[in-house]
């Protein structure tokens, strides 16, 4: 299973593709360049998209040519019987899955931040074995930094991050479990189960996921106009079968859907009227997060914070953030 989370986070950093841009036909979008990384298997595709100062520096030292084995990588991949599958939209950018191990890998995507000639592209892993979820803390978290050189898309920096949440419930379980002694008659050792714990993220990544769900919003209100703006995050949720519809939109991840993420709560409120011409989004820290602030948005895109972690005070005189 790791192997096969550690072959696609090797295959999203070893290279990425392009459409040929001809005339009247819409440019690629920095994630349709990501997703071409998978299944481009044309010689030359791979330097094309790496920065020119990365493509002078290998043409010197002679390590172009061998960047062509990723192609052949590639063929081998599409021919060995796995079932891939890639999406352009929503929060699931990519799942595989392997039909001999009944394994699945899905590639989720956290972050997308487009920000003029760059775009940012946060990832995340999930692990199936026979349909059930795998519990495995240890996966990575990847930014995927594409810059447009010349009107194409370039991996100009890739960023791994791995979390190894130590009071997360689960992961002390699995380790209680290896720790303790066998027990005997004579001394006879109980282990008490950890209180659950959430993963708390930087101020940066909430500010994101703020970011994430107003600019959700925005879409799902110009794509369902009888509705409007929807104060259920579950409407606005990437994952489940058939096409989008307005209650499962497919335009955040299912782990922010969920309302509780980095340590925060979000909520959305304030859906008033038919359709909704507005809504307030919040993050407020949960019980466990002392000292951090309160967050706030509406349809106006404008995001505010309180140092205090109130949101009522974070709407009545929150700063807004630059």
């Amino acid at each position: 299973m790791r192997k096969v989370v550690l072959f696609l986070a090797l295959a999203i950093m070893s290279a990425t593709g392009s459409w040929a841009q001809q005339p009247g036909v819409v440019p690629q979008t920095a994630r349709q360049a990501l997703l071409e990384m998978f299944f481009s298997k044309e010689p030359g595709t791979l330097v094309k998209h790496l920065p020119m100062a990365t493509q002078a520096a290998l043409a010197k030292s002679g390590a172009l040519t061998s960047l062509q084995q990723y192609s052949l990588m590639m063929n081998q991949l599409q021919t060995s019987g796995q079932k891939l599958q890639t999406f352009e939209t929503g929060s699931l950018l990519i799942a595989t899955e392997d039909p001999k191990t009944e394994q699945k890998v899905e590639v989720l995507v956290e972050n997308d931040a487009l920000n003029g000639e760059q775009d940012d592209i946060e990832v995340t892993f999930r692990l199936f074995k026979n349909g059930q979820a795998q519990v495995t803390p240890f996966l990575p978290q990847m930014t995927f930094s594409m810059k447009e050189e010349a009107q194409v898309w370039k991996l100009n920096e890739v960023s791994v991050t791995i979390h190894v949440p130590l009071a997360d419930p689960d992961l002390l379980k699995t380790l209680t479990e290896k720790m303790t002694p066998h027990a005997t008659t004579s001394s006879p050792i109980t282990m008490h189960a950890a209180a659950p714990a959430q993963s708390i993220g930087s101020d940066a990544m909430v500010l994101a996921a703020m970011k994430t769900i107003v600019a959700a919003e925005a879409t799902y209100a110009s794509s369902y106009p009888n509705v409007g703006y929807t104060c259920s995050l579950s409407s606005l949720d990437g994952f489940g079968g058939g096409e989008p519809n307005e209650h499962q939109a497919m335009l955040i991840n299912s782990g922010l859907a969920g309302g509780k993420k980095y340590g925060f709560v979000f909520t959305l409120s304030e859906c008033s009227g038919a359709p909704a011409s507005g809504f307030h989004l919040t993050a407020a820290p949960n019980g466990n997060t002392f000292g951090r602030k309160a967050f706030c948005a509406d349809q106006s895109g404008v995001i505010r914070s309180s140092g205090d972690g109130n949101p009522a005070t974070c709407w009545a005189s929150g700063a807004a953030i630059q």
